[in-house]
């Protein structure tokens, strides 16, 4: 796969594996042996170039992952992984493919897709798992993996934003507390034959929230398996986000198209107690990713300006819940005063895209702020959105405005297209398209 793509720069990621298919634990074990990545700006790959080899160790899962520079914006970029038990041995794997941002002196338009909440053992076991949304994967897509990546597939994104919950360790039906049993939880979702073909052609960026870090709606208050800092290591080494051995914030704006940039928070890192009572010293992103996100979008001169954010802003959200920015006794001061900044300097033109919420919606919050909700991934892990003024819910007054949310629970994903005009379209999990906005 490939990630955090730029005009200019890119992550390359495999793993070495010892088979295609899960052993009889329900693990895909890994193998000792090297890798290093061949690419070229032909599909051919003539006159390619290729990166330094690396040792595929235990010590990180046998994932060999490589930084490319230097490449040209707007450019589609062909890459394989080359790989054996040593040097002499290695041989090219299947083709892949990415392209470079367009970046901001480029006019062209941009399009990409949001998604959230891949439940695996709902995916695979419905009512066993707890299963919230209808039971539609057939026995077909439980070999394939989730039809949401065939559907996304067929409408050739640039690239790909993971809102996290891309895993769940706390699933009850194995709870995964240790390194090795959280590795587990990566290897059976990424062996799925429709996610392979996906990241094989899309790049993906990437954040994380609870059940990827460490449980239902944790913080780091808690002495709790997995700890915070395992959990914080384990997303890192799982996808490529930053290079290998990186200690940089997970916090990034990327300037995507003269029309477009957008903001990756890191809500779980950084965030007060949930517990702890609202006001001006809790805070969800902490007080440094909260100035560098003031000052990045003081300084953009972009004119769609999208945060996407592992978590909602707006909602509604249940009422009992005290973990995200729209909850009553969440973070809901620091939502506040940062939607009161964004009015006083004049932030114009700018869109919340969230995940976590299982279901589709479109909200605009009292100041004008405007959030998408991108829903999950697959029809099991869906549930029935909380509409305004719903007394069990974060907006009892129905202060927000609601122009769309899903009629029925259903998985899906969320599509933007940027250039002239911000267009954002809600989907079902077979690629039917629900819902449209224009900004």
């Amino acid at each position: 796969m490939s990630g955090e793509v730029t005009d200019s720069t890119a992550l390359l990621q495999t793993r070495l594996t010892l088979a295609e298919h899960l052993d009889a634990s329900g693990d895909l074990p890994g193998t000792a042996g090297v890798a290093c990545f061949e690419w070229s700006t032909r599909a051919d790959f003539r006159e390619a170039q290729r990166t330094p080899f690396q040792a595929a160790a235990d010590k990180h899962d046998f994932i060999v992952r490589a930084e490319l520079g230097g490449l040209n914006p707007n450019t589609t970029i062909h890459y394989r992984a080359v790989f054996g038990a040593t040097e002499a041995t290695a041989k090219p794997g299947p083709g892949c493919s990415f392209k470079t941002l367009p970046a901001g002196a480029i006019d062209t338009p941009v399009r990409f897709i949001v998604g959230s909440c891949m439940n695996y053992n709902k995916f695979l076991h419905g009512k066993l798992g707890k299963a919230g949304g209808p039971l539609t994967a057939t026995e077909e897509d439980k070999r394939l993996g989730y039809p949401s990546f065939e559907a996304m597939l067929r409408l050739r994104p640039d690239f790909f934003v993971g809102t996290g919950d891309i895993v769940y360790y706390d699933n009850p039906m194995r709870v995964a507390e240790t390194v090795p049993q959280l590795r587990n939880c990566w290897h059976e979702q990424f062996r799925f034959p429709r996610m392979i073909d996906f990241f094989r052609s899309v790049p993906a960026y990437w954040s994380k929230d609870d059940h990827d870090f460490r449980f239902n709606e944790s913080d780091n208050s808690t002495e709790r398996a997995p700890l915070p800092r395992t959990g914080i290591d384990m997303f890192r080494e799982q996808l490529p986000m930053l290079p290998a051995g990186s200690d940089k914030p997970t916090y990034r704006t990327h300037r995507v198209s003269k029309d477009l940039q957008i903001w990756l928070t890191e809500g779980r890192d950084y965030r007060s107690p949930n517990e702890m009572a609202d006001g001006p010293e809790k805070s969800l992103w902490g007080a440094e990713q909260r100035e560098w996100l003031k000052t990045t979008l003081k300084a953009s001169d972009a004119k769609w300006k999208i945060l996407v954010s592992p978590t909602p802003m707006v909602g509604p959200d249940d009422g009992k819940k005290i973990d995200n920015h729209a909850d009553l006794n969440g973070f809901r001061h620091e939502a506040d005063a940062f939607f009161a900044w964004l009015k006083e300097n004049k932030i114009e033109d700018f869109t919340v895209i969230c995940g976590d919420r299982h279901w589709q919606y479109h909200s605009i919050h009292p100041s004008g702020v405007q959030e998408f909700a991108c829903g999950a991934l697959n029809d099991e892990n869906a549930r029935l959105g909380v509409a305004p003024g719903d007394k069990k819910g974060s907006d009892p007054q129905a202060l927000v405005r609601q122009p769309y949310t899903s009629p029925s629970p259903n998985g899906g994903f969320l599509q933007i297209t940027a250039g002239a005009e911000l267009v954002l379209e809600h989907f079902d999990s077979r690629g039917k398209r629900l819902y449209r906005a224009i900004r």
